[in-house]
């Protein structure tokens, strides 16, 4: 991924196929094609993918709006799923209570907020990293904590991203919208039949 600079100064970001970091990994996106931090075009790119599963976790109703907000300007607010509290999140990913009729897939990633009610965030976290059908999901803490204990812990548990919430209206959306297309569009999870193995 690499900035550049259209005729009019604007920076946008092009994702090119195939290229290569340091490590050699190689990262797949669309050829040649460009969008622009605020949104505009990155419909072009998720058209080209199967839209893949966000499940939210949190229990303020402002936040939840704004996330979603965020992720629709990205054309992924159909591929999230909200859950408001820790219990809710857990009952989701183990297909229980209410949960019990949903399509058993994993999401692409876990927005997880870690003032919870009934179960905190930390002990869904927990949770699901000692869990061998739930751990190689990424989970992203997106919180207003910026204690150093949350932090510590979250990273001991085996989170994939510890993000705090920006203050400003604009950096909180603009935040979201990359973590949701990074996770949802970009990154490339293991392969389902794998993972149907290592559960065995």
């Amino acid at each position: 991924m690499e900035t550049v600079m259209d005729a009019k100064s604007k920076p946008q970001l092009r994702v090119r196929a195939a290229s290569k970091d340091e490590t050699g990994k190689q990262f797949k996106g669309a050829a040649g094609k460009k969008f622009h931090p605020d949104g505009s075009g990155r419909n072009e790119v998720a058209a080209m993918v199967k839209l893949k599963r966000i499940l939210l976790v949190e229990d303020n109703a402002n936040d939840a709006e704004l996330t979603m907000e965020a992720l629709a300007e990205h054309h992924l607010a159909n591929g999230v799923d909200l859950v408001r509290d820790g219990a809710e999140a857990l009952d989701y990913l183990y297909r229980r209570e209410k949960f019990a009729g949903v399509e058993e897939a994993n999401p692409a990633v876990i927005l997880l907020d870690l003032k919870l009610p009934k179960v905190d965030g930390l002990e869904v976290l927990r949770t699901i990293k000692a869990d061998d059908r739930l751990k190689f999901i990424p989970v992203v803490v997106l919180t207003s904590s910026r204690e150093e204990r949350d932090v510590i812990e979250s990273y001991r548990l085996g989170v994939n991203a510890y993000v705090v919430k920006p203050v400003d209206f604009s950096e909180f959306i603009n935040a979201v919208k990359e973590l949701g297309a990074f996770w949802a569009i970009i990154n490339e999870p293991p392969p389902s039949a794998w993972l149907q193995r290592s559960d065995k």
